[in-house]
């Protein structure tokens, strides 16, 4: 029993550290240390929703801060992706098209129905989203957030 909760506290505490501070997903733990900020309530919200095994739980019954409905989204993918290619990207959205937009739509969950409206809308926000000619992937995926919230239309991709 020690082993299994020293475990969960070491890998809680990587996932901690290289995690948000709102990502300790859903569960009694994170409505338990909700709106702390640090490493310890992080572990300890990991913690508890790993190993109380309350998630599964709050999925299901869509309580606990869990939604039933929720969408699995790999952030670190769509930053590297990001990072690596700003070059492409910036030329593709200045434009309107192009495979790197695909892609960034793919790694966004943006359906094919919903492409070229994203595209044209990605065009018309070019100047805020390369605000300047330093600008880091992160802020890029956060204007492009902020671009798809602004759209009644892409609204929903913009989590």
């Amino acid at each position: 029993m020690k082993k299994k909760l020293l475990a969960a506290v070491v890998l809680g505490s990587i996932y901690a550290t290289s995690a948000h501070a709102d990502s300790t997903g859903c569960g009694l733990g994170s409505m338990v240390w909700d709106g702390q900020q640090g490493i310890a309530p992080q572990v300890l919200a990991v913690t508890t929703n790993g190993t109380s095994g309350n998630q599964t739980f709050g999925i299901s019954s869509g309580t606990l801060g869990c939604e039933q409905d929720g969408v699995i989204q790999s952030s670190a993918q769509l930053s590297m992706y990001t990072g690596s290619n700003m070059d492409q990207i910036a030329r593709d959205m200045s434009v309107g098209s192009g495979e790197s937009l695909h892609v960034l739509a793919d790694l966004m969950g943006v359906e094919a129905q919903d492409r070229d409206h994203f595209f044209t809308t990605l065009q018309s926000n070019y100047a805020s989203i390369f605000s300047t000619s330093d600008v880091t992937a992160e802020e890029v995926i956060g204007a492009i957030r902020d671009a798809m919230r602004g759209d009644a239309h892409l609204s929903q991709y913009a989590v």
